[in-house]
């Protein structure tokens, strides 16, 4: 069951914010995305820019998009809200009778409000029930992961999607006690987690669950494969001299972000001594960052969760 309560408590910290609105280049008569509106700060930067423009503010969490309802109300003349998976901009667009963007942001993060809201068990540091949905309507959760997958797909998801060293003997942790009963709660994941790892791996760094609980919520969303669909998507959707900034948070986002644009960015394969060309490739963009642009320290002050974050962008040709 959906729940949105707590609208008014939903609070995100915008990572990038002057970054990612200075690279748009916003027009006041333009039509922008903010594909991830999660609180809504990068959209009211946008919304206060635009005049007779238009923004379409996506997010597979209703709690989001009911709480960025009230911050933006100021704006709402000019803002479309739609609950929705990112990876479905051509159908939203299309359903909004919008042709081509002129920029559009996506910011992968996992919202403060997500992570600190212990109900919606996104967090190792505390005790939830198994969930992990971004979108509560969606039917898996983090339980049925955990305990229906088998534990050769644990293996792959814990090292695939959180490039976890110890994924065999945490998924084998994990096939062990469902044998007893079923790991119900996100302290008790997380404890098995931590029993499964040698003592060395657990002295200093990131929490011990941090990777496993990345891949498990990854799995649960299907995040990597909706990221890779939203953004071929979106560059098709881009107008001539449209911007599409995306801000990533770990090294699996930020390598298909990366290679992502640069396919886009390729024009002929053809060998020099062939008279035409006969591969079709075209070049689609360019791209803006040839290195990740990254927090400064008064924001890593502010904000420490930023200190992973990485803005890349490209422009349509």
């Amino acid at each position: 069951m959906s729940r949105n309560t707590g609208a008014q408590d939903f609070t995100h910290y915008s990572v990038l914010l002057n970054e990612t609105v200075s690279v748009l280049g916003v027009k006041p008569d333009g039509i922008y995305a903010d594909l991830t509106l999660g609180g809504g700060g990068h959209s009211e930067r946008i919304a206060s820019q635009l005049e007779n423009g238009r923004l379409v503010c996506v997010d597979a969490d209703e709690t989001a998009i009911a709480a960025s309802r009230i911050r933006l109300a100021p704006y709402a003349d000019r803002i479309s809200f739609v609950h929705s998976f990112n990876d479905r901009i051509d159908e939203i667009l299309d359903e909004l009778g919008i042709d081509k963007l002129d920029g559009a942001v996506a910011d992968l993060g996992v919202s403060s409000f997500q992570l600190d809201n212990a109900e919606r068990g996104f967090s190792y540091m505390n005790d939830a029930p198994l969930d992990m949905r971004m979108d509560e309507t969606a039917e898996l959760t983090a339980y049925d992961v955990v305990n229906g997958k088998s534990e050769e797909e644990l293996k792959k998801i814990l090292y695939i999607y959180g490039e976890e060293t110890f994924a065999p003997r945490i998924a084998a942790a994990i096939c062990r006690q469902r044998e007893i009963s079923p790991v119900r709660t996100t302290l008790q994941l997380s404890e098995i987690i931590k029993s499964a790892m040698p003592e060395k791996a657990k002295i200093g760094g990131h929490h011990p669950a941090k990777r496993s609980f990345q891949a498990i919520r990854i799995a649960v969303n299907g995040e990597l494969d909706r990221l890779q669909i939203m953004l071929s998507r979106v560059i098709d959707r881009l107008a001539p001299g449209g911007v599409f900034a995306v801000i990533s948070f770990h090294s699996l986002e930020d390598r298909i972000v990366k290679t992502a644009f640069s396919e886009a960015a390729k024009g002929c394969t053809c060998p020099p001594s062939f008279p035409v060309c006969v591969c079709g490739n075209k070049e689609k963009v360019r791209i803006i960052t040839k290195k990740p642009i990254l927090p400064g320290e008064a924001e890593l002050a502010e904000n420490p969760r930023s200190r992973s974050a990485k803005l890349r962008a490209c422009r349509r040709i």
